[in-house]
């Protein structure tokens, strides 16, 4: 924490403050520097020469913040956070603020009537792209939680069960563990005639059906540090050739991806690494790499059949994780597979976090 701290203060070099801002549930910035995670509204003061602030929607949440929060000070957000923020600050000879997180327009305007407000947002993000090895030791516990997802997956999915089924299945394997969850997605289709590609971001009550594809991307997480493992299962049946030809294709794709994959790789050589995808007839709907841990982080790369905007010019760090996640389709979106997970990324190569097994399951 005292290290994240003389990190941003060095980004906040020529402010007289930063506010780091949350609000249902989301804005990283908040729980990174104080523990606090955001729930309804929660806004840190941070001066790097003195004490911090933090406010705190609602009453009933101040009693755990103050316990959670490290070295600043939990106050409740009263009425309105805005004016309790606005008269602390008015106390103070402050005149140009950093902001991280979100913070609604009609909150901006009105602090900036009186204030400068800089945008200190992906500055905050490039502090979030190297881990430390505390941060690791963290990631490394949602890895593990992520796998017990997978081990009952395939101890306990079977046909005839819902996707609503799938997620309590993952569920059950790690809230007795201090897990949460980041993500859970699911897709089933028949292999003998498939209609979907890619996981979806909410269940259906669609049955799973002896002859189905299933595939899965689950991220769950020790506080905010998540694992992320993707796999692929048939139900009742081997894979079709279709399906065969899916899969072999992704793992390809995965070992591509990894044999590249070190402290000093620019980000186009991943997207160069996945041709295979291309040569063998196949696209990609989900994106094939992403920064991960602290938000979805920067490389973003789609394949070169599918890009995901322009390749940026950045290489890898150590310390680094990244999701790789090769997630093959049919050019027509119908039928896909997808393999994947972090890694983390090392001087000399990377490291594989998760320990589920990389294979086509068979649920029977």
């Amino acid at each position: 924490m005292r290290s994240r701290r003389a990190r941003l203060g060095a980004l906040a070099e020529g402010l007289d403050a930063v506010l780091v801002c949350g609000e249902n549930r989301s804005g990283s910035g908040v729980g990174w520097l104080t523990g606090w995670p955001v729930t309804a509204e929660a806004v840190a003061l941070f001066d790097p020469r003195r004490s911090g602030v933090l406010y705190v929607q609602y009453h009933n949440h101040v009693p755990l913040a103050r316990r959670l929060a490290r070295d600043f000070e939990v106050r409740w957000g009263g009425a309105s956070t805005i004016d309790s923020l606005e008269k602390e600050l008015s106390g103070r000879d402050l005149r140009k603020l950093g902001v991280i997180g979100p913070l609604a327009a009609a909150k901006q305007r009105r602090l900036a009537q009186r204030f400068e407000l800089v945008d200190l947002n992906a500055g905050y993000t490039s502090l979030r792209l190297v881990k430390s090895p505390e941060e690791i030791d963290w990631v490394r516990v949602g890895a593990w939680l992520s796998d017990r997802a997978i081990e009952a997956l395939r101890r306990e999915a079977h046909a005839g069960l819902d996707e609503r089924a799938l997620w309590r299945i993952c569920e059950n394997a790690y809230v007795g563990e201090g897990g949460s969850t980041w993500i859970h997605y699911f897709g089933a289709t028949s292999m003998a005639a498939p209609d979907c590609c890619v996981p979806a971001q909410y269940p259906s009550t669609r049955r799973l059906q002896r002859g189905d594809a299933m595939f899965c991307e689950i991220s769950a997480q020790f506080w905010d540090y998540p694992g992320q493992v993707l796999r692929s299962f048939t139900v009742g049946e081997e894979p079709n050739a279709l399906y065969r030809d899916l899969y072999h294709c992704a793992s390809e794709a995965f070992a591509e991806l990894r044999s590249v994959l070190k402290a000093g790789t620019p980000a186009r050589d991943l997207v160069e690494a996945a041709s295979c995808i291309q040569r063998a007839g196949f696209s990609t709907c989900d994106d094939l790499v992403h920064g991960f841990v602290g938000g979805y982080l920067p490389p973003v790369l789609g394949s070169a059949g599918r890009p995901a905007g322009p390749v940026p010019e950045m290489t890898l760090e150590a310390g680094m994780t990244i999701v790789l996640q090769p997630n093959v389709v049919t050019r027509d979106g119908r039928a896909g597979v997808q393999i994947g997970e972090l890694v983390l990324v090392t001087n000399t190569g990377h490291e594989r976090l998760h320990k589920a097994p990389m294979e086509f399951f068979r649920l029977d």
